[in-house]
């Protein structure tokens, strides 16, 4: 008896196996026949927000004959600009330093052969977000004014857009299920189960380009505009046909 013991946990293991790859084959074949007769539809949902809060980046850049001396003037600049912005109310969270680059400055001479280094370049880049968008003009006009070189790539947006982008969703479901619910009765179709959903969200902040370097342009903080920012959300529902 004990020498047939072997070939039952055999047996017993390969129509386990058997019974898995069964099930998995017969899952795959009610998957197939669920998706072959199906029709798909798209909606698509709009929701418009006014943005509450505005993104600038700006840069300072300086310039000396030894690396040490430039980083101490950015440095000293760099001060300047974050008491600057702590004046204007904004909390050290929503400042960001984006970039920290030293460059040797070269030179090089027009019959060839090695190029001397003359200095060398600091650029300190930072990311603001200035929550009180009434304050974005004079933010604007005071980074220059504070010591930023170069002020750019304002951007306008909605700072959590995601219940924004769920009523987005709800309409562009509404509009595809309207869509379902035409056809159905135009062509004489029953409809069955949903069997596969599909979803594309845009909505892209208020670019504006705004650029300056300190000494050019003057007088007030430019007039800003806030405008609106558009949500989109595109999605397609399948389903199966009866």
């Amino acid at each position: 008896m004990n020498n047939f013991k072997p070939l039952i946990i055999i047996a017993t293991v390969t129509i386990a196996l058997f019974g898995v790859f069964l099930l998995v084959e017969i899952d795959r074949l009610w998957n197939t026949a669920a998706t072959t007769n199906t029709v798909s539809f798209n909606g698509e949902g709009k929701v418009l927000a006014v943005p509450d809060i505005a993104m600038i980046s700006a840069s300072i850049v300086t310039q000396a004959v030894n690396s040490k001396t430039a980083q101490d003037q950015n440095s000293k600049k760099s001060q300047a600009v974050a008491d600057f912005l702590k004046k204007q109310g904004i909390d050290e969270k929503d400042i960001k330093t984006t970039d920290y680059n030293i460059y040797p400055q070269y030179k090089y001479s027009s019959y060839g052969g090695q190029a001397t280094i003359t200095g060398y370049q600091v650029t300190q880049s930072y990311q603001v977000k200035v929550r009180d968008l009434e304050k974005v003009s004079a933010v604007l006009d005071g980074l220059v004014s504070a010591g930023a070189n170069q002020v750019n790539n304002l951007g306008l947006q909605v700072e959590d857009p995601e219940k924004l982008k769920t009523e987005a969703r709800q309409k562009a479901i509404e509009d595809a299920k309207k869509k379902a619910d035409e056809l159905k009765d135009q062509v004489g179709i029953k409809l069955g189960r949903i069997v596969n959903f599909s979803e594309n969200t845009g909505g892209y902040p208020i670019p504006m380009m705004y650029a300056t370097d300190r000494g050019i342009g003057g007088g007030g903080g430019p007039e800003i505009s806030v405008g609106q920012n558009e949500i989109v959300v595109s999605v397609t529902i399948t389903y199966q046909i009866k």
